[in-house]
């Protein structure tokens, strides 16, 4: 098999991405090894930095003497930044090509990080923040599209296993990382840490990444009403259930719709085209998607504040024992993979998910006296089911799509990950909220009330799963092993 490192990346449909007849998988060569290493590379400097900033907040507020509300915005800043640019890229990509988007991307996020170490203000390190958060927000769905279109049909779930890599260090190594640097060194080497890694994942791209033939939609426009609309959509909605603001939450619903209508009916190309929701695996992936941020990634947005609020432990010490849902992702990872190459996205999601009940229901009775020990096998778990049930979902999503519609696809789902990630934020948070305030005196079971609504949400995702791309069928007389 080529060497693709100096090659444009393979068409899924092409007949070197196809296994053979046997219906073995096509291997992972070295080519595509290589820049699947380049991209992680890249996507570990932004999925470290969201998990760092969460344990510095508090020395920010004092440092700069400002109240939690605002310095809460230095999150915010980034998230709302990250949800008007997704949009952007499928378009970006289609018009100069994946390399130079993601050499762009890069570029500014490593920019934005060395001039938040500066910030001098609250206020300059928000508007900084929205920088680094606009390169940041397009370095994810531009690892995917890159190496979803490199890999083909019949390495993509393996592949989505390695991109799937740094957003699984980043939970062990970003809270310990952050709360080091804040102990040690102070806050603003949470950022100026990714400038070297920044730099070198530029080099790696311009040498490493091949320059793709001139995009077919590169004397294209972009569409700029979708744009109008759909950045601001996004933004208020994620702003107004990030902040439970009832008016921004409806101002983007009707900027949503408005896209819709717009993008139904425009005779070019929409910036996120809805007709890939019609599409069975597409629309299954993205259901799922959304709900993983509200069920199966519940655990990362509870259990830090149960291990502080309830079991008084540090921020560095709650990031340390949140370290066995990472390790239990990171041990299923390439046997996920594997498997969903072989046997289909639907019963590795479906064993995911009934691998995740079990573990929901433990935190969902856990009281302020709970084991750690058995908290933390329950995390180990759920971090097992994390693997199962979202990397095969990744690889569904590309499901029988063209290659030119890879960029689009990527964008579409990303922005649907990007607000339900506010969605299961904000409810969770809100439920948490209203139940400590029922039960002043009994924090540990206002988190196992929160947990109840995990473990529905988590039941919830069954009905999209069993509409996942069925296993493939292998010829008569030959095997799939």
């Amino acid at each position: 098999m080529s060497d693709r490192s100096s090659q444009p990346p393979v068409s899924p449909n092409s007949p070197e991405s196809a296994a053979g007849p046997d219906r073995t998988p096509a291997r992972l060569d070295a080519g595509l090894l290589r820049l699947a290493a380049i991209v992680v590379v890249g996507a570990l400097t932004s999925m470290l930095d969201m998990t760092m900033v969460t344990v510095a907040l508090a020395g920010l507020a004092r440092d700069f003497d400002a109240s939690v509300a605002v310095i809460q915005w230095v999150s915010t800043g980034y998230l709302l930044a990250i949800a008007m640019v997704i949009p952007v890229t499928g378009w970006a990509v289609e018009r100069f090509g994946a390399k130079y988007v993601w050499l762009f991307a890069l570029t500014v996020f490593t920019a934005g990080s060395a001039l938040c170490g500066t910030a001098w203000s609250a206020g300059s390190l928000i508007a900084f923040r929205v920088l680094q958060g606009i390169g940041g927000g397009m370095i994810v769905p531009l690892s995917m599209a890159i190496l979803a279109q490199a890999a083909g049909p019949e390495r993509r779930g393996r592949v989505m296993s390695v991109v799937a890599v740094p957003a699984q260090l980043a939970p062990i190594a970003g809270p310990p990382l952050g709360g080091l640097l804040v102990e040690g060194p102070g806050w603003r080497w949470i950022f100026y840490v990714n400038v070297p890694i920044g730099l070198l994942a530029v080099l790696l791209a311009w040498w490493g990444i091949p320059r793709a033939p001139r995009p077919a939609a590169a004397g294209s426009s972009p569409d700029v009403v979708g744009l109008a609309l759909l950045s601001p959509a996004l933004a208020a909605l994620t702003y107004g259930l990030y902040r439970t603001s009832v008016p921004f939450a409806a101002a983007g619903a009707v900027l949503l719709a408005a896209f819709t209508l717009h993008a139904l009916r425009t005779r070019g190309t929409p910036v996120v085209d809805p007709r890939l929701f019609a599409r069975r695996p597409f629309a299954a992936a993205s259901a799922l998607n959304f709900l993983s941020r509200m069920s199966i990634f519940g655990a990362m947005i509870l259990m830090p504040l149960y291990y502080q609020q309830v079991r008084d432990h540090s921020a560095l010490t709650a990031g340390l024992l949140l370290i066995p849902q990472s390790l239990g992702t990171m041990a299923a990872l390439p046997l996920v993979g594997r498997v969903t190459d072989r046997v289909g996205a639907r019963p590795v999601v479906l064993a995911g998910i009934a691998a995740a009940l079990p573990a929901a229901l433990v935190c969902a009775r856990m009281g302020p006296d709970t084991s750690e020990l058995l908290l933390s096998a329950a995390l180990f778990v759920w971090g097992l089911a994390t693997a199962a049930a979202t990397v095969p979902v990744m690889a569904a999503a590309y499901h029988g799509l063209e290659p030119a519609a890879i960029p689009r696809a990527t964008s579409a789902i990303t922005t649907v990950q990007t607000v339900g990630a506010s969605v299961g934020a904000a409810v969770l948070g809100t439920i948490l909220a209203h139940r400590t305030a029922d039960r002043p005196g009994a924090p540990a079971e206002a988190f196992a009330d929160t947990f109840w609504w995990v473990v529905a949400f988590c039941a919830l995702a069954l009905v999209p799963a069993l509409l996942l791309p069925s296993p493939p069928r292998a010829p008569r007389g030959t095997s799939r092993s």
